[in-house]
């Protein structure tokens, strides 16, 4: 399924404009792309949070063999935001990438383990549509996010999610994060209606 994203500025008329992005599930050749969206998306967020050192150390050939053994192993979620006028040679402009929660002890079902979107796609709605093709409405998430980065805990308080406390070092930047978690499912228990549901 490709779930395609429109950017309409407020009070416009006239026909639909056409998508300025699809939202699908990655496919094996996908991931050299996922990949250059991948550093790109460090190098364009993080200049001044993570080392420059870090940032340049990045190379498209190794992490491009980490998403293709990702994506072949089929045992997490990974959707994509792509341009639909690449053609067959789509060029990934986000992704999010969600599976089973690796913290012990468990406390979430699932994890949400990255979420980034080009810099220059940044305010569109891009990483809103990724999130709601990738959270469950009955299923605990948790992430974890730069502890410097208000921006992102921002953005992610208005799914649900808030900080647990917990805190870590970041093992590629030594960057402090934190943990935030969604409980959609108690939410959904404690605020259901039959006429307008969670989702």
């Amino acid at each position: 399924m490709v779930v395609r994203g429109f950017v309409i500025s407020a009070g416009s008329m006239g026909p639909m404009p056409s998508p300025r992005w699809d939202i699908r599930a990655a496919r094996p050749a996908d991931a050299p792309d996922v990949a250059v969206c991948h550093i790109e998306s460090w190098r364009g967020a993080y200049r001044g949070l993570v080392p420059e050192h870090v940032l340049d150390s990045f190379e498209v050939s190794r992490a491009g063999s980490y998403w293709a053994r990702v994506i072949d192993a089929q045992q997490t979620t990974l959707f994509l935001a792509v341009d639909p006028a690449a053609g067959s040679g789509s060029r990934v402009l986000g992704f999010a990438h969600t599976g089973p929660a690796r913290d012990v002890p468990r406390i979430a079902d699932r994890e949400l383990y990255a979420l980034y979107v080009r810099s220059d796609w940044h305010g569109t709605g891009m990483a809103a549509d990724l999130m709601r093709e990738i959270l469950l409405p009955d299923v605990d998430t948790a992430l974890w996010v730069f502890e410097e980065n208000p921006r992102a805990k921002n953005f992610y308080r208005k799914f649900g999610f808030a900080a647990d406390g917990a805190r870590r070092r970041e093992p590629i930047s030594m960057a402090s994060e934190i943990r935030m978690i969604a409980r959609p499912a108690l939410t959904w228990r404690r605020s259901y209606n039959p006429v307008r549901p969670w989702r």
